[in-house]
């Protein structure tokens, strides 16, 4: 038995502390809010995330920061991306110096366009960094669905160690070296999940949420090269398999954000009918300032960006992009072993 420290009650950190804990290991929840946390501790579920899942017995859940880091050097952050610096930062004098940590938030901030992994080497220099990500619904690995996830790190040790912790049952840990790649991935799918529920709002069919998906794809890639990316991490469960599962589930906030979007709401009441942290809507504004500096054309990202902070109507954004000059599917060109890093 380990014990690890799981930052963020979200449905997805819950999900993480909750399976943790049925492998056997010793598990804190950190909270945000007191009162969840004497509410999962009092009850065994987590009443404002994933409420109908009994969790397991030796799961506690604290909301007291500095307690919740005193409890392990095996931390698991599963925190919204525009709030990791944030949480760390206050994190960081109470850190230990044997420090693991595994990062399952997808984004990529906003003010620094920086990935989390570049934003936990500058806060938590000491900390040996993994990242988890692939497509694994919360709602679904709370419940025991089969669910296959990579965990990668520069380290391989790291990304072994945390597949030891967590695999098991029906949730598979594959492991990787690839963090940009993972990152990458993982923050570019929830901006295209955002544009596939607009196309389903839209009723544009079948054919064009799969041409969507199979571009948005091609945009992950074209970034994820300049960044450094291998190719076939992209091809993986953190990049094909996560866009899919993102963009064609109802289970997806992005995707739902998406469908409202495409129904006519405002961004404000897009999110207020979905409740919850939909990391495409602000991850988008990364994206699309991140390609702009580095050169790299990603139309969809940009149309997106379109229509959540500039007004446009969804029907003005299709016609923009069919509109476009024909190319090559492939760009003459790109070579993923040659491209220049920033």
């Amino acid at each position: 038995m380990e014990a690890i420290t799981v930052f963020g009650a979200g449905s997805w950190g819950t999900a993480l502390a909750d399976l943790a804990a049925r492998r056997g290991h010793d598990v804190v929840l950190w909270c945000r809010h007191e009162d969840q946390a004497r509410a999962i501790s009092a009850t065994g579920h987590n009443p404002r995330y994933l409420a109908e899942a009994p969790l397991s017995s030796l799961l506690n859940a604290t909301g007291d920061l500095e307690e919740a880091a005193s409890h392990s050097g095996r931390w698991i952050l599963a925190i919204p991306t525009q709030a990791i610096r944030e949480v760390l930062t206050r994190l960081a004098p109470v850190s230990p110096t044997d420090l693991s940590v595994c990062n399952a938030a997808k984004g990529i901030e906003i003010s620094s366009r920086k990935l989390i992994h570049e934003i936990v080497a500058e806060i938590l220099p000491q900390a040996r960094y993994s990242v988890l990500s692939g497509p694994s619904h919360a709602e679904e690995v709370i419940v025991g669905q089969p669910t296959a996830v990579v965990v990668a790190s520069s380290e391989s040790r790291e990304a072994t160690l945390w597949q030891a912790l967590l695999n098991g049952g029906t949730f598979r840990v594959y492991t990787g070296t690839d963090v940009v790649g993972v990152e990458v991935g993982g923050a570019v799918k929830n901006v295209m999940a955002v544009a596939a529920g607009v196309a389903r709002a839209m009723g544009l069919g079948d054919n064009a949420v799969a041409a969507l998906v199979s571009r948005g794809l091609a945009e992950t890639m074209r970034l994820g090269a300049r960044l450094g990316a291998r190719p076939l991490t992209l091809a993986g469960l953190a990049g094909v398999g996560d866009l899919m599962v993102t963009c064609y589930s109802h289970h997806s906030r992005n995707f739902r954000l998406g469908l409202a979007l495409g129904e006519g709401l405002s961004l404000d009441a897009a999110l207020g009918r979905l409740g919850q942290v939909a990391e495409g809507a602000t991850t988008v504004k990364a994206v699309v300032a991140l390609a702009r500096q580095l050169d790299v054309e990603l139309p969809l990202a940009e149309a997106i960006h379109r229509v959540l902070y500039e007004g446009t109507p969804p029907i003005r954004v299709l016609e923009a992009l069919y509109s476009r000059d024909p190319k090559p599917e492939l760009p003459p060109g790109l070579d993923w072993e040659t491209q220049e890093k920033p």
